[in-house]
């Protein structure tokens, strides 16, 4: 890499690393280096976000996520994780649709019991 492509790459580091060439060559090789890893890391982050939402989501109405997952795999509903979690945030009664076509289609899912509904708490004066 050329001198000015380095000091370009190098604006916005501290100390020497934005204007000595010797010690901005190993800052923008190293910067380069972990910014590969993480476009990789951050897909993974996502996907383990929206697994966590999904989970969260499906928990709500009484079903895990891999029951859920495994149940709209067999019934044929081809929904990529992104899409379900976005579903699970904004669009409830669109997810409690799809949580209970995942509970009919797979046998493991009826054994589930719902947890009791409070009311609401009424004073008594």
């Amino acid at each position: 890499m050329n001198k000015n492509k380095v000091f370009k790459l190098a604006k916005g580091f501290r100390g020497r690393a934005k204007n000595c060439i010797r010690i901005a060559r190993e800052r923008v090789e190293k910067a380069l280096q972990y910014s590969y890893r993480d476009r990789r890391n951050k897909k993974r982050d996502m996907r383990s976000l929206w697994i966590e939402r999904i989970n969260a989501g499906s928990r709500q109405h009484g079903v895990n996520y891999g029951n859920f997952m495994h149940g709209l795999m067999k019934e044929n509903i081809q929904l990529n994780r992104k899409v379900l979690s976005e579903l699970s945030m904004h669009e409830p009664y669109s997810f409690k649709a799809l949580v209970d076509i995942s509970r009919k289609t797979f046998p493991g899912n009826k054994n589930v019991a719902f947890p009791p509904k409070k009311e609401g708490i009424s004073i008594v004066l």
